[in-house]
């Protein structure tokens, strides 16, 4: 069993994976702030509570994509587990062929959504991971990482309007009971989830062209569960993604 952790702008994913089962997910909040001991604590209540011992785990992974918290993370876990922790980065072997101008600049969790899509999914690939920002990464008929998108997350999206527009308050991320809104609220919820399912919709349109055939499309990300189930197009929603990604680059990198 190994501990799988991804640290996002908002959140810290932390899951046990053991051989291709995903035992737990739980998130936690990501603060910048905290010290190394802090973060063993939050890590080493979330492995209490599901009865998971120092002994059960044979090792950890982390992927981050907020480098003033990675090593602080990383000591943390290594607290707990008493052994070294593979960080995803320079170094580690993932298998995944990039052709992009740069390929240092791949996040380290769009690199590890698309190992577990790889290694789950049949090629090419859509890979849409919906949290601060949603991302989508383009995999070829080859299973070649070609590519991908960044815009702005839902909420992200949602607290711009209601910073810039003085009527406009804050709303829970839900769907209306009619599409056409009758109050405030319902408009600003029925904005929020239908264009997010529009957009991925048109993105999944447009990129099959582009891709010249069917795609397979995998939706992950804290926000996925809210919008998916609005959309028109197939999306296969794989909340563990990106911890079965981890567990698949373990794998590569056991000594």
């Amino acid at each position: 069993m190994i501990l799988a952790i991804d640290i996002g702008n908002t959140n810290i994913v932390i899951g046990c994976i053991d051989g291709d089962e995903c035992l737990f997910v739980e998130r936690l909040s990501t603060v910048r702030t905290k010290t190394e001991l802090e973060y063993a604590i939050d890590i080493k209540s979330v492995l209490d509570i599901y009865h998971i011992k120092r002994s059960d785990l044979e090792g950890g992974i982390i992927s981050s994509v907020v480098p003033q918290i990675t090593t602080v993370a990383k000591l943390a876990v290594e607290k707990i587990l008493k052994r070294e922790v593979l960080v995803v980065g320079a170094g580690i072997r993932t298998g995944l062929n990039i052709r992009i101008d740069n390929p240092a600049q791949l996040g380290s969790d769009l690199v590890v959504d698309s190992v577990a899509a790889l290694a789950e999914y049949p090629a090419p690939l859509l890979i849409f991971d919906m949290g601060t920002a949603n991302t989508v990464c383009v995999i070829d008929r080859d299973k070649n990482y070609i590519g991908g998108m960044i815009y702005p997350g839902i909420g992200v999206s949602l607290d711009s309007l209601t910073a810039n527009a003085s009527q406009l308050g804050g709303i829970s991320l839900e769907a209306p009971e009619h599409i056409i809104g009758k109050n405030t609220a319902d408009c600003m919820k029925s904005g929020a989830i239908y264009s997010s399912a529009a957009a991925i919709d048109g993105i999944i349109d447009r990129l099959s062209e582009e891709l010249e055939g069917d795609v397979t499309v995998i939706a992950t990300g804290g926000l996925a569960g809210k919008i998916i189930p609005y959309c028109r197009r197939k999306v296969i929603l794989d909340d563990n993604l990106l911890l079965k990604g981890l567990a698949v680059i373990y794998r590569k990198n056991r000594k």
